[in-house]
């Protein structure tokens, strides 16, 4: 994203400017709590076009505000001081590890209060703790204590957010949020410069190796999304024909109904077709792939280094050639207007969607979605018998978010229709991060519908935040998938423990309780599909689905994980 220089006006504050430029940012929307330490910015934020979006909880507005920055690019939350900002540590750093770059705003004790030598409430061992703190999971931090280069911190570290798509942390002491600097100030985006050279040679080395590959596959990853150049890759692959898979993290990355789109690739947990077909490739391109072990298919995954390349905004390798200063966005914008080839690899017909894309971006129907499905066990709820029911409903204006756990293995058979439409945590692997996602998800995309998929231990963690949705009149489905406890758990050790369960809730009560009509608890194929269809027929009302599974039901891809993790358990 490219922004023009920017001038302060005589009169504006300290706290006006940090809105202003959280505005050039596409910022329209701040989650959080308010608390006294931050109550003077608040009072800027209510008078200004941003709307402010209470949350139950701090970590739950870090899952939403995480949520948002992955739809629109960028994302805010406004907390108080060390009980506010220290609450949202966890769900910060996991917008850290898996690239959302969210802006954390913590007010802080006034400059002129530190120094009478009284202990100011909520601080902790000294004033610069939670700065302290939040300096090792953000890309850049400050605090605002020197009213002569405020707007200029506030530059950089904004800058820095949106350059790197990793959060930041910004302290604002309450003293100084109307303070206005003596001075004019001007901002110029001074980015360092890729090395030349060694772009020129990457690309080069890059186009030599499809140039004579046989069986060329993309490998796409997050980084593609964060970064908005998905039409780059789709025109590149597109024209030279080369086929595209995609990472569990990286999943909807781009439309899972475009012809060249073959699957997910998860090692030997995924789909076996797909498995081979990327493992027998002899080039494979991975382009911002985050290479973790759930994305490696819990170390299954038997990519032969010698015939990868690998790029991402922080390294870039081909083979065990290793280029440093390569800017990735620029590096597939050269490949994309330099690489000439025609792919001549054949896509086998049990890999190609049911749904594709045509180039005028309608679709077209290859099969049925609905025809030759298993048959549905008659006797509990499966989830992947839920997974193809889902399927059913998907549509380009529905948004899918996965917590962790079974929601979150099991929704890889979902076949999502448009880009950057799923959400889930698949690196960092935060339970908890689903319901709350809804919200920031539906404040970025009120036109959306949102389908929430969250294990019931996790909807136990920040399920209250149904309370805002449906204060703010948004109406997702949120589907509970209840087996009595947190189960990817069980199935890492042998031992059926105690721990692992938790106290079973009336699930489908609990939204009369924050105002929307009762959910509905269904435990059959049939009681589910009903529950699904009435929730469709109803756009602009909430629905929960509380879904009693089988026992010991989950998915092949969960089991499969499992089995590769158990060994470093213990």
């Amino acid at each position: 994203m490219t922004h023009s220089p920017v001038s302060a006006g005589e009169g504006v504050s300290i706290g006006q400017y940090l809105i202003k430029r959280l505005q050039d940012y596409g910022v329209q929307d701040v989650f959080g709590i308010p608390g006294d330490y931050v109550l003077a910015f608040y009072s800027e934020l209510e008078k200004s076009p941003i709307q402010v979006v209470g949350c139950t909880r701090e970590d739950n507005a870090g899952f939403a505000a995480d949520a948002y920055a992955r739809i629109k690019g960028m994302g805010a939350l406004c907390v108080t001081y060390c009980v506010g900002g220290l609450s949202v540590c966890n769900s910060v750093a996991g917008a850290y590890a898996e690239k959302s770059p969210v802006v954390v705003i913590s007010g802080a004790p006034g400059v002129s209060e530190r120094t009478s030598g009284v202990l100011l409430h909520h601080m902790v061992r000294d004033f610069r703790t939670q700065l302290d703190v939040f300096e090792k999971f953000t890309i850049a931090s400050t605090e605002l204590s020197d009213p002569l280069v405020a707007f200029a911190e506030i530059d950089r570290v904004l800058d820095a957010c949106d350059r790197f798509k990793r959060p930041v942390y910004i302290e604002l002491p309450r003293d100084l949020v109307h303070v206005v600097p003596p001075s004019a100030h001007t901002y110029r985006v001074q980015h360092p410069k890729p090395d030349e050279e060694a772009l020129a040679e990457a690309v080069q080395e890059t186009i030599r190796c499809l140039q004579n590959a046989k069986n060329p596959i993309i490998i796409a990853g997050v980084e593609l999304h964060r970064f908005g150049v998905q039409d780059r890759l789709l025109e590149m692959a597109t024209r030279c024909q080369i086929p595209i898979a995609a990472t569990i993290l990286g999943k909807s990355v781009i439309s899972e109904r475009h012809p060249l789109f073959v699957g997910l690739y998860e090692g030997a947990l995924g789909d076996a077709e797909v498995t081979r077909f990327v493992e027998q490739s002899d080039c494979i391109l991975l382009l911002g792939t985050i290479l973790s072990d759930v994305n490696l298919g819990a170390f299954t995954a038997k990519l032969d280094p010698r015939v990868c390349i690998h790029a991402t905004s922080e390294a870039f390798r081909i083979s065990h050639h290793h280029y440093h200063m390569v800017d990735f966005c620029e590096y597939l914008e050269r490949l994309n207007s330099q690489l000439d080839i025609k792919a001549s690899r054949p896509i086998p017909d049990s890999l190609r969607p049911q749904c594709v894309v045509e180039p005028d971006g309608s679709a077209r129907d290859d099969a049925k979605v609905s025809a030759d499905l298993p048959t549905a066990s008659a006797q509990g709820l499966r989830t992947s018998e839920m997974m193809r029911e889902l399927n059913r409903w998907l549509d380009v204006d529905t948004i899918v978010i996965a917590d962790v756990g079974d929601a979150l293995f099991a929704s890889t058979e979902l076949t999502i229709h448009d880009r950057g439409e799923f959400l889930g945590p698949a690196y960092y692997t935060s339970m908890g991060f689903s319901v709350p996602a809804a919200l920031g998800a539906a404040t970025a995309k009120p036109d959306h519908r949102v389908i929430v998929l969250v294990g019931d231990g996790a909807f136990q963690m920040t399920g209250q935040e149904l309370s805002s949705l449906v204060r703010d009149g948004h109406a997702p489905i949120v589907i509970v998938l209840d087996n009595h406890g947190y189960g990817t758990e069980r199935y890492l050790q042998k031992d059926r423990w105690d721990y692992n369960e938790i106290q079973p809730w009336s699930y489908a009560d609990l939204p009369a309780v924050f105002g929307a009509p009762r959910g509905v608890f269904v435990e059959t194929p049939e009681q589910f599909k009903a529950a699904l269809k009435n929730a469709r027929s109803q756009p602009d009302q909430l629905h929960l689905i509380h879904a009693k599974l089988e026992e010991d039901n989950a998915s092949n891809t969960l089991k499969k994980l499992a089995e590769g993790l158990a060994k470093h358990v213990g």
